[in-house]
Formats: C-alpha cells, structure tokens, sequence
C-alpha cells in the first residue's frame, strides 16, 4: 500500500515538473520579441505604434489561442499537446531568428505564429488538475504557475545573448531547448489514468462552455488578477522612469523583483486556497491590490512607501492568480477544465493588453498616473464585490453537493 501510494506520488510529481517546465520553456520563446523592441525600433526606424503593435501580436494571438488549445487538451490529453505546441513554436522560433527580423512584415509574421507558444497555458492547467485529487489542486495549479517566469528568462538572457552573439543566438538556443523538451515531454509524460475524455464535438463543447457560470466568473477574476500581473510586468520600467526619473538599468531590476515576487506568490496562493477557500483567497489579494492602487495613486516617495505599495500589489496579484485556477480545479467540470481554461486564460492576456495603453494614453493626456491607477482600484473593488457575492455562493453550492 505503501509502495503504491509513493508510486503515485513520485508519478504526480515528475508529471507536475515535467508540465512546469513546458510552461516555461514555451513562455520563454513567447516573450523573445519584447526584449528586442528598443533594437528593433532603431534598426527599422519604427513609429511607437510600430513597435507596440510588434510587442502585443504574440500577446494577443497567445491569448486567444488558449480558446481551441484548451479545448483540444480536453480531447486529446496533456501528452499530445505539450509536445504539439512545443514544436509548433519551433517554426516561428528559427524564421524569427534566421530570416524575419530584416523588416516590420517579418516580425509581425514571425509573431504571429509565435502567440502559439503562450498558448501551453491551456495545455497544464488541465493537464495538471487530472492528476491530483482535489484537496492538492491548487497547490499543485500554483506551481505549474509559476513556469509564467520563463517571461523572466527571455528579459534576462535575450538582449544579453545578442550583444554578446549576435542576433540569432537567443532564437537557435529557444528552438533547441523546445525540441528537447518536446521528446522528453513525448518520451516521459503520461495522462493520468482516470482522466474525463469528452464525446461532444469540439464546437458544441466551446457552446457549453461558454454557458458555464464558472467560467464568466474565473474569466473576469483572472483579467484583474493575472492582467494587472501582465500589465505592470511590461509598463512597470516607463512608469518608474517617467514618475521617480529612474535610470532604465534601476526601473528595470525593479521590474524584475515586482515580476519575481509575483511568480514565487502563485503557488502559496494556490497552497491557501486549498485550506481556506479560493473566495477568501482572492478577497483578500484583491483587497490588497486596491488598497496599492490607491496608494500609489498619490505617487508617494519611493522609498519606502512607493515600494511596498508596489511589492504588496506584486505579492497579490500572484497569490490571486494561483487562487484563480484553484476556483476553476473546483468548479468546472472534470471533462472541461481545458475549454474554461482557455477562456479563463485569454481573459488574463488579453486584461494585461489594455492597461498599459490605457495608462500611456491618461499620462499622455493629463500628465498623470493618478486616473489610472485609480482605475485599478475601482476595478479591484468590483472584483472584491463580484468574489463575495455570486462566486461564493457558486463555491458553496459545490462544497455543499460534494
């Protein structure tokens, strides 16, 4: 009995690490453009718009990408699809490095086709949720979480490996760390053995999705959560810079401990959310990033309020994300977990989209952060209502039948 159940446990775990570092991997190809915007601008003399529209292709075709990607997991299983999106990455990957950065057409291309790799979200989330029991689904959704940090390996590497290698050097070293991880991911990854495999055609499964309570909830709960994740990991920097007059160099490590806070805080907010509630989880991260918001909102000095209101923010909003996907492991369906994933997930890339224009757009207008930030706080607010009423009672109603 022994023997099984640590069998078990060892299979759980490999099966856990292997869809984390896909995650990864796949997020690390889907962010390499971004590092790149600054060069890029100069060397094809793009207008801002240009090199937004370059940045936000990827962004906005990995989002919407998860809506047939998570489907398809539903139907097809975890196993086929982490090595399927890994290696369709690969292509986009070698033009975008061997031939698609000679003009604006190439890398919007080139970045198009790249959005395949954000959309691995899909593929984990249910991947993951059919091999644990459900008092250890979030923890376990919270780590496969945490692999959004392969974002940080591309910010830290990519524009370091082409000063030091040249241009091509980041995209070859992504494409092989893909293909080797797509023949582990074939060679060693296994569905588990009761997972829900569902009949329906994959257009009447979307329909039924989309009729889902769930999945409306999960979806606007994530595009606070994980949107605000998104959007103050790539406006950050130009916000430090233009409000404290920071160095790019300082606002950048910034950035990064605002990012890494964020990811290490997915996972202890799925851990929670397996031990008091995913609704009180997500009441008290959203609460936080209000309160930030309004903080921050008055542009305090930096050191130290400034700080902490952003940490707390970058603390919450990771902690909320983790909880997001913990709601979902306990409310959706066992056969559609892919399908309210994918929508769950696009609601998150595509809430992290809008932001940054929104808050280019105020400062632009008013030379102020402070309607914008305000924003954020009534938008938490309303998160804060939406948890306490119609997603609780949902949460109950389940917890009740089970």
């Amino acid at each position: 009995m022994t023997m099984s159940t640590d069998t078990t446990s060892a299979r759980r775990g490999l099966m856990l690490a292997m869809a984390t570092a896909g995650f990864a991997v796949n997020f690390w190809a889907w962010a390499l453009l971004s590092p790149l915007a600054p060069k890029l601008k100069d060397a094809l003399h793009l207008s801002p718009l240009q090199q937004a529209l370059l940045v936000a292709v990827p962004v906005i075709v990995g989002s919407l990408g998860r809506i047939p990607v998570g489907a398809l997991t539903d139907r097809f299983g975890g196993r086929v699809m982490f090595p399927l999106v890994s290696l369709a990455t690969i292509v986009p990957v070698l033009y975008l490095g061997l031939a698609g950065q000679t003009s604006l057409a190439g890398l919007l291309v080139g970045g198009f086709f790249l959005g395949v790799g954000g959309t691995s979200f899909a593929v984990g989330v249910p991947f993951v949720t059919a091999w644990f029991p459900p008092a250890k689904r979030g923890l376990a959704v919270g780590v496969f979480g945490a692999g959004m940090g392969g974002t940080a390996i591309s910010a830290l590497t990519t524009v370091k490996l082409v000063d030091t290698y040249g241009s091509r050097t980041p995209f070859v070293l992504t494409a092989v760390v893909l293909a080797v991880y797509a023949v582990l991911a074939w060679l060693l990854m296994r569905d588990a053995p009761d997972r829900t495999v569902p009949g329906e055609p994959l257009g009447r499964r979307l329909a039924a999705t989309l009729r889902l309570r769930v999945t409306w909830h999960a979806a606007a709960l994530y595009a606070v959560a994980f949107g605000g994740y998104v959007a103050f990991s790539v406006y950050l920097p130009a916000y430090l810079r233009t409000a404290y007059g920071l160095t790019q160099a300082d606002a950048a490590n910034r950035m990064a401990g605002f990012v890494l806070l964020a990811v290490v805080m997915r996972p202890i907010g799925g851990w929670l959310s397996d031990r008091i509630e995913p609704t009180r989880v997500l009441t008290v991260a959203l609460s936080v990033v209000g309160v930030g918001a309004v903080v921050q909102a008055f542009t305090p000095p930096l050191a130290p309020l400034g700080t902490v209101a952003f940490l707390s923010m970058a603390a919450a909003l990771g902690a909320g994300s983790g909880a997001t996907f913990a709601l979902v492991a306990m409310l959706a369906p066992a056969s559609k977990v892919g399908s309210v994933t994918g929508v769950v997930g696009a609601a998150g890339g595509l809430g992290g989209f809008v932001p940054p224009l929104l808050m280019g757009s105020i400062y632009g207008r008013y030379g102020s952060y402070t309607l914008g930030l305000a924003l954020l706080a009534v938008v938490a607010a309303a998160a804060v209502l939406l948890t306490t009423t119609a997603v609780r009672r949902s949460a109950r109603a389940v917890a009740g039948r089970a």
